[in-house]
C-alpha cells in the first residue's frame, strides 16, 4: 500500500522525542508490524513541498496541527484546494483534526472557533445511524466510541454533500464521510491516554483561563483502543480496494 501522508503539524516535543512525530505515529498504527516496509510519501506543505497527484498513492492521510484553519496560511489554503482532487480520483482519504476541518471547508463547510469551548482529553463520540452502518465506523459494532481529542476550532457547518457519522455534546460534526472513500474525524486516533495527559498538561494554563478544570480532565482520561483500531480498519479498507476482483 502506497500512502501519501500530508503532515500539517507536529505533536508535542516530549511525545515526538519518545514515540515519534505524527508521521511515525500514524504509520505505526496503520501498518502495524509491517510499518518498516511501508511505502510512505511524506509531504509537508508548510515546508513548500508540492502536493502530488493523488493517483500516485493508494491512500491519503492528512494529519492534525496546532495551527488554525481560520488563519488561512498559504500552505493550508493550497492543501485545501488540493483535497477536491483527492476526492475526484476516488483515492481513499482519512483527514484528522486539522485535516478534518480542512476537508470540510474544501467541500463547502464552515470552520471556526467552537462556541461550545475547547475539547480535550478522552471523549465519547456517539455514532449516527449512518455511522453505525459506515464501512469504517460500522466495523466496531458500537453506538459510542471513546477516543482522544484536542482542539478549539471545529466544523461549524457540515458540507451539504457530507454524511454525518458521529457527534459529541461539544461538537455536533465530529466525524463525517464525503462520497464512498473519504472520512473526516475531529479526534486523534493516533494518540493514546498517556499522550492525551501530556496534551492536557501542556495546555493547562489555557484550559484554566477558559474556565475548565485541568485536573478533572486529567482524571477523566482513560485508555481508548478504538482510535488505533480505526486506523487499522482504514488500512484494511484500502487493501480491500487493491485486491483484484475474483
Amino acid at each position: 500500500m502506497r500512502l501519501i501522508l500530508v503532515q500539517t503539524g507536529n505533536t508535542l516535543p516530549e511525545i515526538a522525542d519518545e514515540h515519534g512525530d505524527f508521521d511515525v505515529l500514524f504509520v505505526r498504527h496503520l501498518f502495524g508490524d509491517e510499518a518498516h516496509d511501508a511505502a510512505v510519501n511524506l509531504v509537508d506543505p508548510r515546508a513548500g513541498d508540492a502536493l502530488p497527484d493523488p493517483r500516485d498513492g493508494d491512500a491519503v492521510l492528512v494529519t492534525g496541527s496546532a495551527s488554525m484553519v481560520t488563519e488561512r496560511a498559504d500552505w493550508s489554503e493550497r492543501t485545501k484546494h488540493w483535497l477536491p482532487r483527492v476526492l475526484d480520483t476516488g483515492t481513499p482519504l482519512l483527514a484528522v483534526c486539522y485535516g478534518h476541518q480542512l476537508l470540510a471547508e474544501a467541500v463547502g463547510g464552515a470552520v471556526g472557533r467552537n462556541p461550545r469551548g475547547r475539547q480535550i482529553g478522552t471523549i465519547d463520540v456517539a455514532l449516527t445511524d449512518a455511522g453505525r452502518q459506515d464501512p469504517l465506523f460500522g466495523s466496531f459494532g458500537e453506538t459510542v466510541l471513546s477516543v482522544q481529542s484536542t482542539h478549539s476550532e471545529s466544523v461549524l457547518e457540515l458540507p451539504q454533500r457530507a454524511i454525518l457519522l458521529g457527534h459529541t455534546p461539544l461538537d455536533p460534526h465530529h466525524a463525517f464521510r464525503v462520497g464512498a472513500h473519504a472520512w473526516g474525524v475531529q479526534f486523534h486516533p493516533e494518540i493514546d491516554d498517556a499522550m492525551a495527559r501530556r496534551y492536557i498538561a501542556a495546555r493547562s494554563a489555557a484550559i484554566a483561563e477558559e474556565g475548565l478544570d485541568p485536573d478533572g480532565l486529567l482524571n477523566a482520561v482513560r485508555p481508548t483502543p478504538a482510535g488505533f483500531q480505526l486506523l487499522r480498519r482504514f488500512a484494511e479498507l484500502v487493501r480491500e480496494r487493491l485486491e483484484p476482483s475474483p
